[in-house]
């Protein structure tokens, strides 16, 4: 009797061998797949990475911006590569993809604030509207930017306080960058008074301009009449300036013209009003 049973015993371990031997030889190929699959995918990714890395060494990006793209498409691509894999293998992927877009989705609108501000960053990084060091206006704010991250950017405003502006709003509205361009045209507006002498003001403001080193000659500053209001004939002059000498030689105009007219004797006059009395009859 026990040699009846070790004979079955035998038979059944043969048995299951040979199941496992045909499994095998039945896998065998999509083994071979699999892994054709994952090392050539594991080259492919390293190539991608390299061409994405070179990419931003001749575009000369911003390094944070850089960085977060290189870990993105890196996790992205052998996520891909993951799934894949598996496929061969025979394991069904559908069920695996429906949880993780369901949990996908579910954190987006979760987010849906920080991932429009960490999109407006990518924009900001990629397109590069300014830069750090550049002066903007932007939401009703103006400073010098100060950093520019993935989902907000510091100014640093004219009173010194820290102003940190979302990148989802800072990249859907109007930006006005003041540094994006080497010159700067300003334009200053006085009323001289109706008696006196429009050349010779006009004169004077052109030899303001023509002392002051940081007022460029070219184009050539230039003086227009441009209102006949109601106290005053106003007098509108034009000129540029280097972004670095600009503000130095707006206030440097502002106050030698007040002391100029003053020596030449041509009023600025305050605002006036006429009035005509009528006597009762």
């Amino acid at each position: 009797m026990n040699q009846i049973e070790e004979y079955v015993e035998v038979k059944q371990y043969v048995k299951l061998l040979e199941e496992a031997y045909a499994m095998a030889l039945e896998m065998l190929p999509n083994l071979i797949k699999a892994g054709l699959i994952f090392f050539i995918g594991l080259w492919a990714v390293r190539f991608i990475n390299r061409m994405v890395h070179r990419f931003f060494e001749r575009k000369d990006y911003d390094l944070t911006l850089e960085s977060f793209l290189q870990s993105f498409i890196n996790i992205s691509l052998k996520g891909v590569l993951f799934v894949l894999v598996i496929t061969q293998l025979g394991v069904k992927s559908s069920s695996l993809v429906a949880v993780v877009g369901a949990a996908g989705l579910a954190v987006g609108l979760a987010l849906q604030g920080s991932l429009a501000n960490f999109a407006g960053g990518v924009l900001i990084l990629i397109f590069k509207p300014f830069k750090v060091g550049d002066w903007i206006e932007a939401q009703g704010v103006s400073g010098t930017v100060k950093d520019i991250s993935i989902f907000t950017t510091k100014l640093n405003t004219f009173g010194n306080q820290a102003a940190i502006i979302p990148n989802g709003h800072l990249s859907n509205h109007t930006i006005v960058n003041y540094n994006i361009e080497e010159t700067r045209r300003d334009k200053i507006t006085v009323g001289i008074s109706y008696n006196s002498n429009i050349k010779d003001a006009k004169d004077i403001l052109l030899r303001i301009c023509a002392l002051h080193e940081g007022i460029l000659k070219d184009p050539e500053p230039v003086v227009y009449v441009g209102n006949l209001a109601d106290s005053a004939v106003e007098l509108s002059l034009r000129f540029w300036a280097k972004n670095e000498d600009f503000w130095d030689a707006h206030f440097h105009v502002m106050e030698t013209l007040k002391i100029e007219f003053d020596a030449a004797g041509i009023e600025i006059p305050f605002p006036q009003r006429v009035i005509h009395t009528v006597g009762n009859k």
